[in-house]
């Protein structure tokens, strides 16, 4: 959420009773205006909201549990907006563990490695990482290695990546589709069939971490009519 705040930048405030027309609109208020979101007009409030809500999340407040649910008429501008939010999202780049020659299939954070008090407390006192940001939970990759390497997490790398909506790092996009042919897997994934015959069904790499839910961690993930999803999808 902080990476979208920065890439969106500070606004522009326009006072709206200097100008005739547009105080017939806005009805003289001051209203803001983001060089991110150029071209979106009569959205102001929208967007607004939208920046509101990505604030508010990067500072830990309960938006951070949330997601924004665009609602709105035909042609209103819901897709654009979304289009716009997935190219702001590639402008920042995010820091994803490593083990060996693998990058986390999830793009996880480095610091789901830190989740005892103590090493929260090491750091913040360390290095200011406030324990706010430490929320995160280690993937089963993760753990997976972390016991090869004997719980030594210094032979872990970190690679620095931008998200991409091409390659589906950090972006990804997920559509309703047939009832018959889509269920929770086009969220969180699903067992690799063709990898059952090196690994056991419950081993993490035997796992294929292709969702939308997967690819999209520590980035942005587009649920294209959610609501018109089949109900196993939604509710697993």
């Amino acid at each position: 959420a902080e990476r979208m705040v920065k890439a969106i930048g500070e606004p522009e405030l326009i006072d709206t009773s200097k100008d005739p027309r547009l105080s017939r609109i806005f009805f003289n208020r001051t209203i803001r205006r983001y060089k991110a979101f150029e071209g979106f007009y009569g959205m102001e409030d929208t967007i607004e909201r939208i920046v509101s809500y990505f604030r508010h999340a990067g500072q830990g407040l309960e938006e951070k549990r949330q997601i924004i649910y665009l609602l709105g008429p035909v042609g209103g501008g819901k897709s654009s907006l979304a289009e716009r939010l997935k190219d702001l999202m590639e402008v920042n780049p995010i820091y994803v563990l490593k083990a060996g020659k693998e990058i986390s299939p999830v793009f996880e954070s480095p610091l789901g490695l830190f989740q005892s008090e103590e090493l929260k407390s090491l750091l913040a006192d360390k290095y200011g990482i406030e324990k706010r940001r430490l929320g995160a939970v280690m993937s089963p990759w993760a753990v997976k290695r972390l016991d090869e390497f004997g719980g030594d997490i210094s032979k872990f790398e970190v690679v620095r990546l931008f998200p991409s909506k091409l390659r589906q790092i950090g972006i990804a996009k997920t559509e309703p589709g047939d009832e018959n042919n889509q269920d929770i897997s086009a969220l969180t994934g699903k067992v690799d069939i063709r990898k059952l015959e090196h690994f056991s069904q419950s081993d993490s790499d035997a796992y294929s971490y292709s969702g939308g839910l997967c690819r999209a961690n520590q980035g942005l993930l587009e649920f294209v009519e959610m609501f018109k999803a089949p109900i196993k999808v939604l509710h697993p």
